[in-house]
C-alpha cells in the first residue's frame, strides 16, 4: 500500500498520535497487534473509505479493488478527546440527499470523534485502523435496531477553511461491513458501451449519414487517468463531448453510464467539463475569476468567506499565487501565459470538487514542462478520489507514462483500450514492435496514421500486402493506410476486445439507497436569484468597464458632440432657418443614439455564447438572473456618455436654457438608448449570427430613421404601421416637445402632443424587445449540434 505524509505535519501528528495512543491505552483498549481481532472479527469486515479531499494531497490503494483510500491530513491542531466516553452513543442524522452537508459545529458521538481522530492520523496503519473499526462496530452492537444497516458519515467540521476542500468542511466516509460499497457523492465511475455517433450530411439535391464514432468502449473509475489519443478528425473530442453530455441524443447508439446510472442533468454540478478553447473575460484576474466561480458554484451552506478561501486555495494548489492580481488577457489584452490560463479553466471545474473531470486537449500549444506541469496536476486531482478523463495530442513520453489508461482511436474506431502500461506489449502481441527507441505516444499515433515507417510489419498484413500488390499495377514496399488501419481494427476485435468487454460487464456495486440520491431530481442552486444577480452584475460591471471608457469610445462620442455644436453653433429659432436647422439638429440626436447603441448591443450575446454555454452547462446560475444583470448592469454606464454628449452640444448649438428642459431632453435620450439596446439584444440574440445580425440592424434602423418623421410627412396607410415601431420617432417628437412646447402649437406642420403615448411606446420596446431576447436565450441550444 502506498502511502502519502505531509513533512510539514509530520511533528503534529506525532503529538497527536501519542496523544491518542495513551488515552487509548488508559481505556484498556490493545490497538497494537494487528492480525488480532475483537470477538467480533476484523476479517470479516470489508471496509472501504473516503473522503473529498483537495488534488494536493497523495492517497493510498488497494491494488486488489483498484480503488485509492483518501484521507485528507488536517494541520491544525484538535482539542484532546476524553476517550473515557467512547461508549456513549448520541444522535446520528442520517444523510438524506446525496450532497453532504456540513454544520459548523459537529454534533457526533465522542467515540466517532475519536476514531475520526485514528483515522486521520494513523491512516497509513492500516492493522491499527482493523482494530478500530472493530472497537467501532463493538459500540454501535448497543445502537438500536433501526441503525444497524447504516453507514456512518463520519464529519470533522470547521477544521479551518483554508484547509478544507469544499470551503471550511473535511469529509471522511467510513463504510463498515458490506452495506454500503460506494459512494456517488465521492467518487463515480463511468461506462460507456458500443458508442455510435452519426451527424447528416445535407447537400443540395440529397443527404447521407457519416459515422463519426463506431463502436467505442470503455470505462474510468476513481482514481485512474483515462487518456483519449488518435490522429487529427479520429473522433477524441465527439467521444469526450459525448461523455460529457454535451450532444443531444437522437444520433447517438450504445449507453453511457455513470455508477450504472445514465446521464441527467442533476450530475451537472458533478461533472467539471473544460473545453480546448480557453473561454474566460479577459479583463477580469485571475483571483477575480476564481472568486466569482466560487461565489456562484460552492453550495449556499458555506458562507461568503469560506467560498472565497475555497478559491485561495485553490489558487494556491495551482500555483497561480504569482498571477493572481494579473488580468487573464485575450486577443487584445495582454495577460496571463498559455498555461496558466489552461490552469485557471481547470481550477474553474474543479472548484466545487467534481466526481468526474472532462478535459480536451489541455496540453496543447504548451511546451513540454508545462504540458507535464498540467498532467501532473492532473494525476494528483485523481489520487484525490476524482475520475479524470481528457484528450491529449501527441504527449512526451513522460506525459504518457503518467496515464493509468488509455483508449486509442483511430477513424472513429477503436484500435486499443486498457491499461496505459500494457499498450506496446499488446500492440508486439499482434506483430507491430518499434524498430527502434521511440516515444510510445509517437508509435501509436504512427499506427493509428497507418504509418508503418521504423515499425515491424505483422505477417498477416503481409500477406494482405502481397494480395493488394497482385491486384495492382503499383507495387509498394509498405501497406496502405486503410489496410493498416483495417488490420488494427480487426486484431482489437479478435484479441482483445472479448476481455475488455467482460471486465465492463461487472455490475457497480451500489446500494439502492445511493441510486435514489443519484436520481434525484432537485436541482440546488448555489445561491438565490437576488445574490446571483448581484454577483453576476459586479462582475459584468468590471469586465465591461474597460470598453465603456476606452479612449476610442471617448474619442468618438466628443468628437462628434464638437462637430455638431460647431455645426450648429448658437442657432436662432426666431427665424425660420434656424428654427429648420434647428429641428434638424434634434432629428440627427433622435438617430444616432438610436443607431449607437443598437449596433453596440448586437454583440452581447454572440460574444458571450460560449460563456454562458460553458456557465449554465455547470448550472452556475439562472438564465434570468444572467439576463437581468446582463440587460441592467451597464446602465449606469450608459448614461455617462449621452450625458457628455448633451453637455457639449445642447448648450454650444444653444437649445433652451432650461434646467427642465435639459434633464428631460437627457431622460428622452436615454428612453431611446435602451429602446435601440433592446432591439440589438433581441436580433443578436435570436440569430446568434453576427453576419446575419448586422444585416438585419442595418435594414432595420434605416427603416426606423426613414420613417422617423423628419424625412417623410405623410406615410401612406398601409405602411403607417411602421412609424410607430420606430424609436427615432417617438425620442424624435419628445424632443421637439421638450424644446418648443411653450412657444410654438406645432413644428413643420405637426402638432406638438402631451408626450404620453410617445414614452409609452418606448417603456413598451424596452420590455418587448428584451422580452423578446430572453425567449430567444430559453430557447438557444446550449448542447453541441449534431
Amino acid at each position: 500500500m502506498e502511502t502519502g505524509t505531509s513533512s510539514s505535519s509530520s511533528g503534529l501528528v506525532k503529538a497527536k498520535s501519542e496523544t491518542l495512543a495513551e488515552a487509548l491505552k488508559s481505556s484498556s483498549l490493545d490497538f497494537s497487534n494487528g492480525a488480532g481481532g475483537s470477538s467480533h472479527g476484523s476479517s470479516n469486515q470489508h471496509v472501504m473509505a473516503r473522503t473529498s479531499s483537495s488534488p494536493s494531497h497523495s492517497g493510498s490503494g488497494s491494488s486488489k479493488s483498484r480503488r485509492n483510500t483518501h484521507i485528507r491530513k488536517a494541520k491544525s491542531a484538535h482539542p484532546a478527546l476524553d476517550l473515557s466516553r467512547l461508549t456513549e452513543v448520541e444522535d446520528i442524522e442520517a444523510a438524506n440527499s446525496s450532497v453532504v452537508k456540513f454544520q459548523t459545529e459537529p454534533t457526533f458521538p465522542i467515540y466517532l470523534k475519536a476514531l475520526m481522530e485514528i483515522c486521520i492520523y494513523n491512516h497509513q496503519h492500516p492493522k491499527v485502523l482493523i482494530n478500530i473499526l472493530d472497537f467501532c462496530c463493538h459500540c454501535i452492537m448497543n445502537v438500536p435496531r433501526h441503525w444497524k444497516p447504516l453507514f456512518c458519515l463520519l464529519c470533522w467540521s470547521n477544521f479551518g477553511a483554508q484547509k478544507s476542500s469544499l470551503g471550511g468542511s473535511t469529509t471522511i466516509l467510513l463504510v463498515i461491513g458490506k452495506h454500503v460499497k460506494q459512494s456517488f457523492t465521492l467518487d463515480q465511475k463511468g461506462m460507456f458501451t458500443d458508442i455510435t455517433y452519426k451527424v447528416t450530411c445535407k447537400r443540395m439535391t440529397s443527404s447521407s449519414e457519416k459515422i463519426i464514432l463506431n463502436g467505442i468502449s470503455g470505462s474510468a473509475s476513481p482514481g485512474e487517468l483515462l487518456a483519449l489519443m488518435g490522429p487529427s478528425g479520429s473522433g477524441k473530442t465527439t467521444l469526450l463531448n459525448l461523455l460529457g453530455g454535451r450532444f443531444n441524443q437522437q444520433n447517438i447508439g450504445g449507453s453511457v453510464s455513470y455508477n450504472d446510472k445514465p446521464y441527467s442533468k442533476h450530475l451537472k454540478t458533478r461533472i467539471g467539463f473544460v473545453t480546448q478553447d480557453d473561454v474566460l473575460f479577459p479583463h477580469l484576474t485571475v483571483k477575480e475569476t476564481l472568486t466569482y466561480t466560487a461565489l456562484l458554484r460552492l453550495p449556499k451552506t458555506l458562507t461568503k468567506q469560506q467560498k472565497e478561501q475555497r478559491a485561495v486555495s485553490v489558487i494556491q494548489e495551482l500555483g497561480l499565487e504569482r498571477c493572481q492580481d494579473t488580468m487573464i488577457g485575450g486577443s487584445f489584452v495582454r495577460g496571463v501565459s498559455g498555461g496558466e490560463r489552461k490552469r485557471v479553466c481547470i481550477g474553474n471545474e474543479i472548484m466545487n470538487n467534481p466526481s468526474l473531470l472532462f478535459l480536451d486537449e489541455p496540453t496543447s500549444s504548451l511546451d513540454s514542462t508545462t504540458a507535464l506541469k498540467i498532467v501532473q496536476m492532473l494525476q494528483s486531482i485523481a489520487k484525490s478520489g476524482k475520475t479524470i478523463v481528457t484528450t491529449i495530442h501527441q504527449p512526451s513520453s513522460r506525459l504518457f507514462h503518467r496515464f493509468d489508461k488509455l483508449v486509442v482511436l483511430s477513424r472513429g474506431s477503436l484500435l486499443y483500450f486498457g491499461n496505459a502500461s500494457e499498450a506496446m506489449s499488446y500492440f508486439s502481441s499482434i506483430g507491430c514492435s518499434p524498430l527502434l527507441s521511440m516515444n510510445p505516444a509517437e508509435f501509436l499515433l504512427d499506427l493509428a496514421n497507418g504509418n508503418m515507417n521504423d515499425i515491424s510489419i505483422p505477417s498477416e498484413l503481409k500477406e494482405n500486402m502481397k494480395m493488394e500488390n497482385s491486384c495492382s499495377k503499383i507495387r509498394s514496399s509498405k501497406p496502405t493506410p486503410t489496410v493498416v488501419y483495417e488490420f488494427l481494427e480487426e486484431a482489437y476485435r479478435t484479441h482483445h476486445e472479448a476481455v475488455e468487454k467482460k471486465k465492463l460487464m461487472a455490475p457497480v456495486p451500489l446500494d439502492e439507497e445511493v441510486k435514489v440520491m443519484m436520481t434525484c431530481p432537485k436541482r440546488e442552486w448555489g445561491l438565490s436569484w437576488w445574490e446571483q444577480y448581484w454577483i453576476l452584475s459586479l462582475r459584468g460591471f468590471k469586465e465591461r468597464r474597460h470598453d465603456y471608457f476606452s479612449w476610442l469610445r471617448v474619442t468618438q462620442v466628443l468628437s462628434t458632440a464638437i462637430i455638431l455644436g460647431l455645426l450648429w453653433w448658437q442657432s436662432d429659432i426666431q427665424h425660420p432657418k434656424g428654427l429648420q436647422d434647428q429641428v434638424g439638429l434634434l432629428f440627427f440626436i433622435a438617430v444616432f443614439w438610436g443607431f449607437f447603441p443598437v449596433f453596440t448591443a448586437i454583440f452581447t450575446f454572440p460574444q458571450e455564447r460560449a460563456m454562458l454555454s460553458k456557465e449554465r452547462e455547470s448550472n452556475m446560475y439562472r438564465l434570468s438572473a444572467y439576463f437581468v444583470a446582463r440587460t441592467t448592469s451597464d446602465l449606469p454606464l450608459d448614461l455617462i456618455l449621452p450625458v457628455l454628449f448633451l453637455v457639449v452640444v445642447y448648450f454650444m448649438a444653444g437649445l433652451r436654457l432650461r434646467a427642465e428642459s435639459f434633464f428631460l431632453s437627457v431622460l428622452t435620450v436615454f428612453l431611446c438608448i435602451v429602446a435601440a439596446q433592446g432591439l440589438g439584444l433581441a436580433i443578436g440574440a435570436s440569430l446568434m449570427d453576427l453576419k446575419k445580425a448586422t444585416t438585419l440592424a442595418s435594414v432595420t434602423v434605416m427603416t426606423f430613421m426613414l420613417a422617423g418623421g423628419y424625412f417623410v410627412k405623410k406615410v401612406p396607410i398601409f405602411i403607417a404601421w411602421i412609424r410607430f415601431m420606430s424609436f427615432n420617432y417617438h425620442t424624435y417628437k419628445l424632443l421637439v416637445k421638450v424644446q418648443y412646447e411653450e412657444i410654438m402649437q406645432n413644428v413643420n406642420g405637426e402638432e406638438i402632443e402631451s408626450g404620453l403615448k410617445e414614452v409609452s411606446a418606448l417603456v413598451a420596446m424596452i420590455i418587448g424587445y428584451r422580452l423578446l431576447a430572453y425567449l430567444s436565450l430559453r430557447r438557444m441550444k446550449l448542447l453541441s449540434p449534431t
